[in-house]
């Protein structure tokens, strides 16, 4: 049986408490803890199996449907995992959640309710343990509250203190698993400090390092097993200590598994030391089953051997009594997916791409761009805007726009910022976000996305123009930079530029990341127009009130790429072999980040 121990959890339910009252008595303790007489040395050691089941990164994935596609999706859904929980799950389970549940797949419609139903879905599941992710952040510490306190299992998140001096969640609990002390340490990247700036004001954010460290000093002598459970993907973040699994393990061997996230990338067992690492999937695409075998000896239980395996989700049916519970919500959802706001006219936002993998809006213009630049700029003032491509996949296509559609497009509930710029401040961003594109060399027949950057990291200026070319190293590629009169943009000249928050905090308001503390952009102003609400509200808005309900499908053509150069026919050659399978240039989140070159092509060629 599984109990927890009451004094490292604050936030028990009534439930869990009664549990952990009787499992304290003395006679459910008999021969379980640490103190018990060995067994003789002839016999076999004791032994008890511990498994744990994990997912993270749910994003709103409720029950298997896609809510921004108003399509079913029966790739992962909290629905579909229970039913695979159902099937695992013994007397001897933990199943914990590592955060980014209650965002995405238009989740947020419900970030004011008192009850959330994916956290109404995680208390149906019974889920003991839950993280807060970054995402949890983006509506407010409100949302958070009501999340946490709505929360039936134990939440630990030791490392946020919240602007009334009270933590968002505990660092650390022990349960006891068939008589195996287990602790459980939970905590948040901290780079929800950029990410979530307004949202946290007044709030404490420590490094993940420090609270891990003052965690293990205060239960090291009470646990068996421990596991931390983090919502950082499986490398640092921004070269910020603290937001990689790897670096933590390396700093604290004494974790038998961590359990990642974040990076929504499948991890389905690496070792770093002594510690398993596992991650999963975003949207309950897969769930971690970790098995560890403890050994009884005379100092007590030790993790003797671990293994992980990774669950495809999409092979479980949805449990039924999870769909029923949570079809109310489903059928807002829908409803408000199907609404129609406009109309859109004059061919699709983005071209087709001519290899999946490389997404047009990377490597040319688009109506898509032009147009979220176009209301970021009405609703600001600035003189410049700046726009990236949220998915690789976002475009519309022309007939009626849904609210389902203006998701496609813009993904995230982000606000808008101002900031007081300057030409040289500016030129400087905008070679950063070159630098996304992989250099061109003389040979490659094909566009590629350089393998250390993101293709969300690409930002595309409306209010100038300018020229990118390709085939110089990063840091030069940025030509004839003017303003839209045609007038160069000199290192002096003073304007306003808006984006998006996430991109003003990760990037440019971080001293160090791109400009130094004396010489970085000012705030003008942050969640402008928060009479309309996010970025995605005002294309809502703009195409209601400025458009007339009909957008134009039109670009301005405003910049290009060049420095590169291929023959036509190989080119075609190279785009067929990608098409069709046989070459393979795409990393694992399905982006191209190799060229095809001469040297790809058959012989003959």
């Amino acid at each position: 049986m599984r109990t927890k121990h009451p004094s490292h959890n604050s936030m028990l339910t009534r439930r869990q408490a009664l549990t952990a009252l009787v499992a304290s008595a003395p006679a459910a303790l008999a021969g379980c803890t640490a103190q018990s007489p060995a067994a003789p040395t002839s016999a076999a050691p004791q032994t008890r199996t511990i498994r744990i089941l994990a997912t993270s990164d749910l994003h709103g994935k409720m029950l298997p449907y896609n809510y921004p596609a108003d399509e079913a999706d029966a790739s992962g859904s909290l629905a579909q995992v229970a039913t695979a929980v159902s099937q695992l799950r013994d007397e001897n389970t933990l199943l914990i959640d590592v955060g980014d549940t209650i965002q995405d797949n238009m989740a947020e419609i419900f970030a004011n309710d008192e009850a959330h139903p994916m956290v109404v879905g995680l208390n149906a599941v019974g889920y003991d343990i839950g993280v807060l992710g970054n995402h949890e952040f983006d509506f407010g510490m409100d949302t958070v509250r009501r999340a946490v306190s709505a929360f039936e299992g134990t939440l630990l998140t030791g490392n946020v203190i919240d602007e009334f001096g009270d933590p968002v969640g505990e660092a650390h609990t022990i349960v006891d698993v068939a008589g195996v002390r287990v602790g459980i340490i939970g905590m948040v990247t901290p780079n929800i400090q950029m990410w979530s700036a307004d949202a946290l004001k007044g709030c404490v954010v420590y490094n993940p390092i420090r609270e891990i460290r003052k965690a293990i000093k205060l239960i090291s002598d009470e646990v068996d097993v421990l596991v931390g459970a983090f919502h950082v993907d499986i490398d640092s973040e921004f070269d910020m200590p603290g937001t990689g699994a790897r670096e933590i393990a390396e700093a604290f061997p004494q974790f038998d598994v961590i359990l990642a996230a974040h990076g929504h990338r499948l991890i389905e067992g690496e070792i770093v030391g002594n510690t398993l690492i596992v991650e999963n999937r975003a949207q309950g695409q897969t769930m971690s089953n970790i098995e560890l075998v403890c050994e009884q000896g005379e100092d007590g239980w030790k993790v003797a051997s671990k293994s992980a395996t990774s669950v495809s989700i999409a092979d479980y049916d949805p449990d039924p009594q999870i769909v029923e519970l949570l079809e109310p919500y489903d059928e807002r959802a829908k409803a408000h997916a199907r609404e129609v706001v406009g109309r859109l006219e004059g061919g699709p936002l983005v071209a087709p791409a001519e290899i999946e993998g490389i997404p047009t809006a990377l490597i040319q213009d688009t109506p898509l761009i032009d147009f979220i630049n176009k209301v970021v700029m009405h609703y600001s003032g600035a003189d410049v805007a700046v726009s990236e491509l949220v998915d690789d996949d976002a475009n519309i296509q022309p007939g009626d726009m849904r609210r389902c559609d203006i998701s496609k497009i813009y993904k995230h509930t982000n606000t808008l910022y101002t900031l007081r710029m300057t030409g040289s401040q500016l030129r400087r961003f905008m070679e950063w976000s070159a630098g996304v594109l992989a250099q061109w060399k003389p040979g490659d027949l094909t566009f590629a996305v350089n393998p250390n950057r993101r293709y969300y990291e690409r930002e595309m200026p409306s209010g100038v123009t300018y020229e990118i070319d390709i085939s110089r190293e990063e840091g030069q590629r940025i030509r004839n930079l003017c303003w839209a009169n045609g007038k160069p943009v000199a290192d002096d000249d003073s304007f306003v530029l808006a984006a998006n928050n996430y991109r003003s905090n990760s990037t440019l308001l971080t001293p160090g990341k791109l400009f130094s503390e004396d010489d970085m952009p000012k705030l003008i102003a942050s969640d402008l127009r928060s009479d309309i609400g996010s970025i995605r509200e005002m294309i809502v808005r703009y195409i209601e009130n400025e458009c007339g309900g009909v957008v134009r499908s039109e670009c301005d053509n405003n910049w290009k790429l060049v420095g590169y150069e291929w023959d036509p026919a190989l080119h075609e050659q190279a785009v067929e072999l990608v098409r069709s399978g046989k070459l393979e240039i795409k990393d694992d989140y399905g982006i191209c980040t190799k060229a095809v070159t001469k040297a790809d092509l058959p012989e003959g060629n």
